[in-house]
């Protein structure tokens, strides 16, 4: 690090927002995101958002949408953006709606405390740093923020509009908050570089799942009730939402005309259906 009197400081770990240069001396990061960090960060939005519709869905045991259900829905939507919204003004510049960055070179940059230098094969240095700032120590302060916005918000719109089953949702994301802080910590680099083909399999997965749990598997029954029930066209045009996401953020050079291809799983399950139920079988 180079010091006040322009001398250079012993060998060691930069200080948070620096990294090292071709040279060797800690220079403050300050670069702009590119457009795949941005991807990212909003996929890491996105998870948890998934995750609270999910859990609100799950408890309210509803086959229609009502507007305790609807209300609390949003409710979790204002959580997260708002979370996502005032991490990104607390991130450095502080209350710019930018931020600086390190940038992100190679996958070992997201797991620097296995890269410590050990100078002629002697004593190590200890060097761990956030080498990809600030992408790494941002998504716990999201995560924190998501956290406390539910304990402030939802309570009271639980009372009132979904008594009984409302805390579940809750009780639900107090677990799996910290499941998501401890699989960023491990895999947060390996997310980093896979999460367009992971938004592309939650969406097939859960398309998959969607369809499967219905009674009436017939092609007729399925089609009617994805196009006339409000809640089963919402949550088919999120899956296509989150696979059209995926496909976007892929890193390559993909034609936009794939998007048309964003209904083909929903249409491929419910043409094939009647060539997989279990009653042809027996």
């Amino acid at each position: 690090t180079v010091l006040a009197n322009s001398s250079l400081s012993e060998c060691g770990a930069c200080l948070r927002g620096f990294r090292v240069n071709p040279q060797y001396v800690c220079t403050p990061c300050e670069k702009d995101l590119t457009s795949h960090d941005w991807l990212y960060l909003g996929f890491m939005t996105i998870l948890p958002l998934i995750i609270h519709w999910f859990c609100i869905d799950l408890n309210a045991h509803l086959r229609k949408f009502t507007k305790g259900e609807l209300i609390l829905h949003a409710s979790a939507c204002v959580e997260v953006f708002l979370s996502a919204f005032l991490t990104i003004l607390f991130t450095d510049p502080i209350w710019e709606l930018r931020i600086n960055s390190c940038g992100v070179q190679k996958l070992s940059d997201w797991y620097t405390l296995f890269h410590n230098p050990t100078p002629n094969y002697e004593t190590t240095l200890y060097c761990t740093q956030e080498a990809v700032y600030p992408l790494q120590t941002m998504i716990f302060v999201f995560y924190l923020f998501c956290v406390t916005f539910m304990m402030i918000i939802r309570p009271g719109l639980n009372v009132k509009f979904l008594p009984y089953r409302g805390k579940l949702a809750v009780y639900y994301a107090l677990y799996i908050f910290p499941i998501l802080a401890l699989l960023h910590a491990v895999a947060g680099g390996l997310i980093y570089y896979s999460f367009p083909y992971l938004s592309i399999l939650i969406s097939l997965v859960s398309n998959a799942l969607h369809f499967s749990i219905k009674l009436d598997q017939t092609m007729k029954s399925l089609l009617e009730t994805s196009i006339t029930q409000m809640r089963n066209a919402t949550i088919i045009l999120g899956h296509w939402i989150l696979l059209a996401y995926g496909i976007i953020s892929i890193p390559y050079e993909i034609s936009y005309f794939s998007l048309l291809l964003v209904p083909a799983p929903a249409l491929f399950y419910i043409f094939t259906a009647k060539y997989t139920d279990p009653d042809n079988f027996k």
